[in-house]
């Protein structure tokens, strides 16, 4: 490798520059050196061509004749080593298939809610994505997400969504929220269960800390709640999986209708309390065989927010108002809002009989 070659790699060279200027500072030949260093002439040249790497052996023989510290030799070669490899990674931010998945997240969404930064270009925009997921590769990216290959811990593909980059950025901005939170105590299904009339009376009384009071249930209970901003294509309202063996649910931070906001909660607390901790459900993301998991998901959230024996009672009622869905929802401690809301997925009022549905709340 000539001198030149090695001003090309900037602020990194090769070992074998130093040894050479060393060698003529020594006024000593190649052939000499490696007679003291009783190593061949061939491994010298090759170190001082660059085509070799210095190994520890060689660097205290070279300190003994250079008086060069060994630790320093060796530091020139790791310097070298790391400059040539970014540099080879480098080369994928030219990489056609790369780019076409970088430009393919709504990345000026997820700089506008604060989960990347600004890009001033491509080259910039790869290597946020690449952080911001934790991989080194786009093929990364597609065995962890696409082609299940930690399906050991993790049974979900994304291959089969109208928009996996997407739906990945949000999955992944769960991990890194669940990261930050450290539940009080190990989880306990039956202690969860137990504190289900305590969630119950939060939604009937509405007050303005519900939602922090919701944490902090699930949060005792051994499970990370946590709410994510909605992006373009994600169309999520909740997700459930266990994370490095705590369970978690992930619900898009953003107003939503009363009943629906609950409804995906119980839903989503269904699966946990339920289902195993391989599985991950994700609202119609889910994989043909886990249907009747999604279906046994569905009957707890709407056995906890109106059991049977309530609803049948609900349907001898001939005729609403909304008087009538008021009373009835105070008479069974519950909202109105979600009692009208089972009212008009049974097609028995029409949607704006009872506006109350309609009413937002606000997870932020």
């Amino acid at each position: 490798m000539s001198r030149l070659k090695y001003i090309e790699l900037a602020r990194a060279y090769h070992p074998g520059y130093t040894l050479r200027e060393k060698l003529e500072e020594m006024q000593m030949s190649v052939k000499e050196f490696a007679v003291r260093t009783t190593k061949p002439e061939k491994t010298i040249n090759a170190v001082l061509n660059g085509t070799s790497a210095l190994t520890p052996d060689m660097a205290i023989a070279f300190e003994t004749v250079t008086l060069i510290p060994a630790h320093l030799w060796m530091n020139l070669q790791r310097e070298y080593d790391e400059f040539v490899a970014r540099k080879k990674r480098e080369e994928l931010y030219c990489d056609k298939v790369t780019i076409k998945w970088a430009m393919s997240f709504p990345y000026e969404h997820m700089v506008e809610i604060g989960w990347l930064k600004p890009a001033a270009n491509i080259k910039e925009r790869i290597a946020n994505l690449l952080s911001f997921f934790r991989i080194t590769s786009v093929q990364a990216w597609e065995d962890y997400y696409i082609n299940q290959e930690l399906k050991v811990a993790f049974k979900l593909s994304l291959g089969k969504t109208n928009d996996p980059y997407a739906i990945s950025a949000w999955l992944r901005k769960g991990d890194i929220e669940a990261d930050k939170v450290i539940t009080a105590n190990v989880f306990s299904a039956a202690e969860m269960r137990r504190r289900i009339p305590l969630i119950l009376s939060l939604f009937k009384e509405q007050p303005e800390n519900a939602i922090q009071t919701l944490k902090s249930i699930c949060f005792e209970s051994g499970i990370k709640l946590i709410f994510t901003d909605c992006i373009p294509n994600a169309p999520i309202r909740g997700c459930a999986r266990w994370i490095n063996g705590v369970p978690c649910i992930q619900m898009t931070n953003s107003s939503k209708k009363y009943d629906v906001f609950w409804f995906s909660f119980f839903h989503e607390l269904g699966h946990i309390l339920l289902h195993g901790k391989k599985d991950v459900f994700m609202d119609e993301h889910n994989s043909y065989d886990s249907l009747d998991k999604e279906r046994e998901a569905d009957r707890f959230a709407s056995e906890t927010l109106l059991n049977r024996a309530t609803e049948k009672e609900l349907l001898e009622i001939k005729a609403f108002d909304a008087d009538i869905i008021r009373q009835f929802a105070e008479q069974h401690s519950t909202h109105p809002a979600i009692v009208s809301g089972r009212l008009k997925y049974l097609g028995l009022i029409s949607e704006d009989l009872y506006n109350e549905t309609n009413i937002m709340i606000s997870t932020r």
